[in-house]
């Protein structure tokens, strides 16, 4: 058993080697194949099964190199900014909204990659000594015909009130601004898609510098994805907060009861597609936007006042949600030096009868890097 799964690891690692060093297939003739059958047989392994795994993913990784050019290099290090945004949008049904929106984190710090590995460590420069406990965690994984997303972000204690609607008889302008620690949120997921003009159009170029793209060149892609969300407002403390900021009494009459749920989960599971480009603009140029719309079906548990808590549990054509991902880039590569910036958008919506909630999260990525070590 240890040594099946030891094999396992190894032609994994070996399927993520052929991806980074992909291969021309501007040849299509029968000259094309008979190519293609020397170079494989030059890289052929003892084991059997590891050689087929690496000549299925060789074969499966090849790139038009007329469109994209491979990477030339194996090591590269990289110092880079990010900066982290969030909205959280409330609503109910007579009308009343409130938006939470913390305060933005800029990060910074360095990466070293080998290949389709990249590590790095950033420190967040505006919570450094404030005690926050907002914790953030993102990994991509980009090959040329698959995109791996795996994220986890969980809340500090930094929130703001961005607006506020009670209803035209209260003037609510005074509570624009105001801190509140009382809001917490945290979600947890990931999303893989398919591209499926993979050998013409390649991610890598736009957002991890593994190979840079040479013609204008875009593709349709598919996804699924998986998110679990977690929402909980302290209501009595925004009571206290509106009484304070606003003047008023019984302030928790003037929140409706629709709104004032504890705490809402849910897990989110989407099949998602849409279309990506990589515009070649200029030499060593690129500029890349690609979005993607998901049909998603949310199964809650909610203790909102007065609602059974099995209400979510049967399926409900209801409970299906369109959400977006959305992706900017724009690099200068000319191989051995790179710059550029990116930035990745999520957005979620979750309805129901008595409220609604939207979320946007996302971040902008500001980077410079150097390629070495010649292969």
């Amino acid at each position: 058993m240890a040594k099946r799964v030891l094999l396992a690891l190894v032609a994994i690692a070996l399927a993520c080697h052929a991806s980074a060093n992909p291969t021309d297939s501007t040849d299509s003739t029968q000259v094309g194949r008979k190519e293609r059958r020397a170079h494989t047989s030059g890289h052929e392994l003892r084991n059997p099964l590891l050689n087929a795994a690496y000549q299925f993913v060789k074969e499966f990784s090849r790139v038009d190199t007329q469109y994209v050019e491979p990477q030339h290099y194996n090591f590269t290090v990289m110092l880079q900014n990010t900066n982290t945004y969030e909205i959280y949008h409330l609503a109910n049904k007579t009308g009343q909204e409130i938006v939470f929106v913390p305060k933005p984190s800029v990060k910074l710090g360095p990466y070293v990659g080998w290949r389709w590995v990249f590590l790095g460590y950033t420190v967040d420069l505006t919570h450094l000594s404030d005690g926050d406990r907002k914790q953030d965690l993102n990994l991509s994984l980009y090959s040329n015909q698959i995109g791996i997303d795996v994220f986890y972000r969980k809340s500090g204690n930094d929130y703001t009130i961005s607006r506020m609607d009670l209803g035209k008889q209260y003037d609510t302008s005074r509570m624009r601004g105001a801190s509140f620690d009382g809001f917490h949120s945290s979600i947890t997921g990931g999303n893989l898609y398919y591209i499926f003009n993979h050998r013409k159009f390649s991610y890598p170029a736009a957002y991890s510098q593994s190979t840079v793209q040479r013609r204008t060149a875009g593709s349709p892609m598919m996804g699924i994805g998986y998110t679990r969300h977690s929402l909980e407002v302290d209501w009595a403390k925004l009571a206290d907060l509106v009484e304070q900021r606003l003047g008023a009494t019984n302030a928790d009459g003037i929140i409706d009861s629709s709104m004032r749920f504890s705490k809402v989960k849910y897990t989110d599971y989407s099949v998602s597609g849409g279309y990506g480009i990589n515009w070649v603009f200029a030499y060593n140029w690129l500029f890349n936007a690609s979005a993607m719309a998901s049909l998603s079906y949310k199964r809650s548990t909610s203790d909102v006042q007065n609602e059974e808590k099995d209400f979510f549990r049967t399926f409900d054509f209801k409970n299906i949600n369109l959400d977006g991902l959305f992706r900017l880039g724009l690099v200068w590569n000319n191989t051995r030096w790179y710059a550029g910036a990116s930035a990745v958008f999520h957005a979620y919506n979750y309805r129901k009868d008595q409220f609604k909630t939207n979320n946007i999260f996302g971040s902008v990525n500001i980077y410079f890097g150097y390629n070495f070590g010649r292969r």
